[in-house]
């Protein structure tokens, strides 16, 4: 079977607060910017993947959720308990130290895991946590 990820989705509070941590400072490129019924999607990607996607939607944007579902996730959102995503890099702690300088909250500084990682996590700013991996082994 031919399987790829295309796309997944991070719940953001703030499109512009999103923007500018995943383009400025992690450096990812925009790639789609639609609005409909009241709600944003941004798409964002990688230059080294370009058909692999992360759309920063509202929280509870699925059409189904009922008000209440829609208040539920942003209460979540808002505790920082929704996961994130993992990226891969090849230095760690040059991606930590610009990400740290950005004055984004730091969840972990970068760690030799016992799994052939080193890693490191951050929140974005809608609270999401966000992980970096450099492959050590």
């Amino acid at each position: 079977m031919d399987l790829k990820l295309h796309q997944c989705f991070v719940a953001v509070d703030d499109h512009d607060k999103a923007l500018h941590f995943y383009v400025e400072v992690l450096g990812l490129e925009v790639r789609n910017d639609v609005s409909f019924e009241g709600m944003r999607w941004v798409t964002v990607g990688s230059p080294l993947q370009p058909d692999v996607n992360l759309v920063l939607e509202p929280p509870g944007a699925n059409p189904d959720f009922s008000p209440a579902d829609r208040e539920a996730m942003a209460r979540l959102l808002a505790k920082g308990v929704l996961r994130g995503v993992i990226f891969t890099t090849a230095d760690c702690d040059a991606l930590h130290a610009r990400v740290r300088e950005a004055g984004v909250e730091v969840l972990q500084e970068p760690t030799d895991q016992p799994y052939g990682v080193r890693d490191c996590a951050f929140r974005d700013p809608a609270g999401n946590m966000l992980r970096f991996m450099e492959r050590t082994g």
